[in-house]
């Protein structure tokens, strides 16, 4: 039974119908015997959105770590449905923030760099036979601020979770 880190983008996960999608193949992967952790991008077109919206509210250079606070929410909008997708085929699954999950960054907004992944739990959510659905492209860093890694961070969030 290997581990298996799957990551799908803002296409793959640009509505409800396309999240159900995304359950199914990670369900055929549990299917298969493996331990599952899904990484996810927001939803096509949710990111350009909330820049938009903190744009507006803050000017052309909102307060950066507001403007985290505010685009990491993209992240936390997609996990929580694929998790219910996944419910809905019968699988358990548990979805993370960036901070749930243990993603440490520094404290460079916009642009944080990861520093370091406590694993803890999203080991016992695998161990408990659950799917662990994480939000990519976030962290948090050693005050508890939200970070965001900056554009394609979701990529870099897989890649370091796998490692």
């Amino acid at each position: 039974m290997a581990l298996i880190v799957q990551k799908f983008g803002g296409t793959s996960v640009a509505n409800v119908e396309r999240i159900r999608l995304v359950a199914r193949r990670v369900v055929a992967t549990v299917e298969q015997g493996h331990r599952v952790a899904v990484v996810v991008s927001a939803m096509a077109g949710e990111t350009d959105a909330l820049v938009a919206l903190a744009n507006d509210a803050g000017g052309e250079h909102p307060d950066p770590r507001e403007y985290d606070a505010l685009v990491a929410t993209g992240e936390q909008k997609t996990i929580a449905l694929l998790a219910m997708a996944i419910h809905g085929l019968g699988h358990k699954a548990r979805s993370f923030t960036g901070a749930q999950m243990g993603m440490r960054t520094d404290a460079s907004h916009t642009r944080a760099r990861i520093q370091s992944i406590d694993r803890t739990r999203i080991e016992a959510t695998l161990d408990a036979g659950a799917v662990a659905v994480i939000a990519g492209f976030q962290g948090i860093d050693d005050e508890g601020n939200v970070t965001t890694l900056g554009r394609g961070g979701s990529d870099t969030s897989a890649v370091a979770l796998a490692a």
